[in-house]
């Protein structure tokens, strides 16, 4: 493989999302860069969230996990439809009437100060962790197969990337974003299509005789009947139900995007498009796996222990040129609208949950710009620093890993927004942020637990419901009398 080929052409895919950025960045203010002054398109929107919402997670992980547990993935998927049609009537017109920048300050609204700080502060530790475990694992691919062979050292290879992304994102913000995510899901899409047609290519099978063999071979189950095990498929179902609405619903990254369309309508028409067109992309990455999985026992291949590298050993070492070079073009889309849009978001968070940067009307625009700038260049060295640590801890299934992880960080903002909506009591602030330590703890201590004190029940991703359960039984506990402020109608 020609190494130094494909280095060039990391470098001009970059320059092709610098050309996008110099056009949509013109004239780009904070307002541009925190909302792309409410002007994206819904359709452009929808179908760049796509590629924000797969990530390297979903293009290296899923197919690998076809191995282990089938199809039973698609459960999860069909519960995200389930939670993009709550965001849809539930979340999406509170933060449009209320007519926010970042969403956590509707917890300022509703609770107070702390509770603020608690939601902004739980969302940053997430974004931080799910963005640099996202990025980790397209970069430690690409380092493994290419950049240990051009001598870059690992951490060279993280900084090449993260350079890269601060140049063609740190200016123009969402409006930038919104247009790159889109190129970024055309490439990651084609990938996938072209590496399929790969694999049936050299192998010589039909695409309904892929379905036929995975049938045979225990691939393709969707269904887990056993209610004791992680992948029952109602605990999967509502899983993926509420994985969507505190990812997607109660993320900055994500909803950043909604709320830089022109309207509530338009928002929730990508919010739907967007639920129904990622079932039969994710059926395609699962039929991948399949694939993946019945090329290697073609071909007499041995299966990497770790279920992450298969895709990228076969695209790389079996495929051929070409597909090797098409897998890298995917992997880099994957890596960017993993890491650019968070690190957007993140920095918007920072800006108007922690230092109220709307708020510093003696500040002039230019001031403004300058101080969002270096937050923006602060916010990348810590995921660069995350990264680096991480490649410490590579000893799992990066999906399983990145969602166990969001079952404990997001389950207190799941707890705090539920607790906010549904119920008319305002709560003692100061005591919210011990809430929020108090139940993921509590969480983690039932899942390492649970087969033991619950007849051998395993926790799989429905930790996430567990802990926005406990922490909403906290403020429950430390509730007040109920208030006339009900920012809810």
């Amino acid at each position: 493989m020609n190494y130094y080929l494909i280095l060039g052409i990391f470098l001009a895919y970059s320059a092709i999302l610098f050309i996008v950025s110099v056009f949509t960045s013109r004239r780009a203010g904070n307002k541009a860069y925190f909302l792309g002054n409410r002007q994206s398109p819904w359709p452009v929107v929808a179908y760049g969230m796509v590629g924000a919402s797969l990530s390297g997670v979903t293009f290296i992980s899923i197919p690998g996990w076809v191995g282990s547990s089938s199809f039973t993935y698609l459960m999860v998927v069909f519960g995200y439809l389930a939670g993009y049609f709550a965001i849809t009537f539930i979340l999406l017109p509170l933060y449009y009437r209320l007519n926010l920048t970042s969403i956590y300050t509707y917890l300022n609204q509703r609770f107070g100060f702390f509770s603020h700080k608690t939601g902004a502060f739980f969302f940053i530790i997430s974004r931080l962790i799910g963005a640099s475990f996202r990025m980790f694992l397209v970069i430690n691919v690409l380092q493994l197969f290419i950049f240990d062979h051009l001598g870059i050292p690992f951490w060279a290879s993280v900084l090449l990337f993260l350079c890269l992304i601060t140049i063609y994102s740190f200016k123009g913000g969402i409006k930038t974003i919104v247009w790159t995510d889109m190129l970024q899901t055309t490439f990651m899409l084609a990938s996938l299509l072209i590496i399929i047609s790969t694999i049936l290519d050299q192998t010589g099978y039909s695409a309904r005789d892929i379905i036929q063999l995975a049938n045979e071979k225990g691939l393709s189950k969707i269904i887990e009947t056993d209610w004791k095990h992680d992948r029952f498929y109602l605990k999967q179902f509502f899983s993926g139900m509420f994985i969507t609405i505190v990812m997607t619903g109660l993320d900055q990254d994500m909803m950043q995007k909604n709320l830089s369309c022109r309207s509530l309508k338009d928002a929730q028409k990508n919010m739907i498009s967007l639920g129904f067109i990622l079932i039969p992309v994710n059926l395609m990455f699962l039929y991948l796996g399949a694939s993946l999985y019945l090329y290697a026992e073609h071909f007499a291949l041995e299966i990497p222990q770790l279920s992450d590298d298969l895709f990228p050993m076969l695209a790389l070492k079996h495929f051929g040129m070409l597909a090797g070079m098409i897998f890298f073009i995917g992997l880099i889309a994957a890596a960017y609208s993993s890491a650019d849009s968070a690190i957007t978001a993140l920095t918007t968070s920072l800006s108007i949950d922690f230092l109220n940067l709307e708020g510093k009307v003696f500040l002039t625009e230019i001031k403004q710009i300058r101080l969002r700038y270096v937050l923006h260049f602060f916010i990348t060295s810590l995921v660069f620093l995350t990264i680096v640590l991480f490649s410490l801890i590579n000893n799992q299934a990066v999906i399983a890993l990145l969602f166990t992880i969001a079952g404990y960080t997001y389950g207190p903002l799941l707890g705090l927004f539920a607790f906010g909506l549904i119920s008319g009591y305002s709560v003692r602030d100061r005591l919210v942020p011990l809430i929020a330590i108090l139940s993921p703890l509590i969480c983690y201590f039932l899942s390492k637990h649970s087969e033991q004190f619950l007849w051998g029940y395993k926790f799989g991703f429905e930790l996430l419901i567990l802990n926005g359960i406990l922490t909403f039984a906290g403020l429950w506990f430390i509730r007040k009398p109920k208030t006339t402020n009900n920012l809810n109608n």
